[in-house]
This record gives structure tokens, C-alpha cells and sequence, in this order.
């Protein structure tokens, strides 16, 4: 298999979603345990924005509804992208994937970092605001979830919304609209850490930090896809959970 291979397996749905999947076993396995509950609890935000309008439209068997539809989403768009490829499956894409992932989160600090301080003059750093003060096991949970609720609210479902509304509503193409998508779900990203009882107290640097790192996920989705993106999140988010708990 060459690098041009891979970068196009590992991008595809069938590779992509099969590599996030095991993310939404461990999260929704390790809340499960840990509250008794699949909606209950200390939670990521994303995933009670999800599971929250379920409920509230279905009551209980809303959540069997978001269940299925998410699983059974994902599950269609591997068998047609699998159906479509007319291909043999190659298991070493998946380890790949999780080795470029891992590169990508070791990485991505430093870089919004530096591009935080290059507009802010001054260095920055981030913290982990309210939920700083949960123990370490459910952090690294919740780091689990961000990994995979917030990726699929705010990069597929909010960017993606935006780029068909622009491109309905403005000039200048998709090229105009995915930029606006882009910077607009970027702010509502760094908004959105701020909301709920374990948001962190507003500030500039934090908020301009976790814009840019919006634009960045929001890139790397589209480069390198769903799967990829998701647990480079996670990963981001787990190494800076285990740097807190150590400092």
C-alpha cells in the first residue's frame, strides 16, 4: 500500500467510521459504569446537547432513537462506501490511522499555542476550566466524549449545516461559503466551552486558543476525515488532562 493509498483509505468512510467507533464504545461504556445511566451524570457537553433534544422529543425511547440513528448512520455509510470501493479490507490502515492521530494530538497544542500567542502577542496557555476540578478518571472520560460528541456536533453536523446555508444565501461559491462555515463554527466551538456549570470562566486567550483550534479541527476534517479528527481530539484532550493532573 503506498502513502497515496492510505491518505485515501484512511479518509474514507469505511475506514473512517470503523476507526471512531471504538472512541464511542469507551465513552459511552465508561459513563455507563461509572453513573449507571446512558444520559445521566458528569457528561461532554455535546453529547447532552445531542441526547437532550432527543428526550426531550421522545422521552425515553429518544435515546434508543439517537442510539439507533447514530449507529445505524454510520453503519449504511461503511456498507456503501465498502459496497462501492470493491475492495479487500486492510486492518493495518486502522493502525496507521491511530499512529497518525496520536502525531497530530502530540503536536496540536504547541501549534494553536503558537498561533494564539502570534495574535495575541504574549504566550498562552490553556487550562482545563471547570472540569479541573472533576477527578482524573472522569476527565479522561469526558476527553473521550469531546473527542467524538464534539467533532460530529460542530465539525459534520454545525460546519457542514453552514456550508449549505452560505451557499444558498451568499456569492461567491463553496470555496467562500466552507471559509465562512469554517471561522463561524470556530466561534461557536470556543463559545461553547464557556456554557453549563463545568464552563470555564471567560477569558480572551482561552477563547481565542479554542477558536483556532476550531479552524484547525475544522481543517484537518476535511483533509483527513471524520475518524482522524476525532481521535486527535480525544488524544489532545487526554494528554492535556494526565499534564494537569501531573503539574
Amino acid at each position: 500500500m503506498t502513502a497515496r493509498e492510505y491518505l485515501h483509505r484512511s479518509h474514507a468512510p469505511r475506514y473512517s467510521l470503523v476507526f471512531a467507533l471504538p472512541l464511542l464504545l469507551l465513552y459511552e461504556g465508561f459513563s455507563a459504569a461509572m453513573t449507571g445511566s446512558g444520559s445521566e451524570g458528569i457528561r461532554n457537553g455535546a453529547d447532552v446537547l445531542l441526547k437532550t433534544l432527543f428526550l426531550s422529543l421522545g422521552g425515553r425511547e429518544g435515546l434508543y432513537v439517537f442510539g439507533a440513528a447514530l449507529l445505524g448512520g454510520g453503519a449504511w455509510l461503511v456498507w456503501r462506501d465498502r459496497r462501492a470501493a470493491k475492495e479487500p479490507w486492510e486492518g493495518g490502515v486502522l493502525a496507521w490511522m491511530l499512529l497518525e492521530s496520536a502525531a497530530y494530538a502530540a503536536v496540536f497544542g504547541v501549534v494553536v499555542g503558537w498561533l494564539t500567542s502570534l495574535l495575541l502577542r504574549g504566550p498562552r496557555g490553556l487550562s482545563m476550566g471547570g472540569a479541573a476540578a472533576l477527578d482524573l478518571q472522569t476527565q479522561l472520560v469526558i476527553s473521550l466524549g469531546a473527542g467524538l460528541y464534539e467533532e460530529l456536533v460542530f465539525r459534520v453536523l454545525l460546519v457542514g449545516l453552514l456550508v449549505r446555508l452560505f451557499s444558498l444565501l451568499l456569492p461567491g461559491g463553496r470555496g467562500v461559503a466552507t471559509t465562512l462555515a469554517v471561522a463561524a463554527g470556530a466561534l461557536v466551538f470556543s463559545a461553547f466551552h464557556y456554557v453549563g456549570p463545568l464552563g470555564d470562566t471567560f477569558a480572551v486567550p482561552s477563547f481565542t486558543f479554542r477558536a483556532i483550534a476550531g479552524v484547525a479541527f475544522s481543517v484537518l476534517y476535511v483533509l483527513r476525515g471524520f475518524g482522524i479528527t476525532a481521535w486527535t481530539h480525544a488524544l489532545y484532550d487526554l494528554g492535556l488532562s494526565l499534564l494537569m493532573a501531573g503539574s
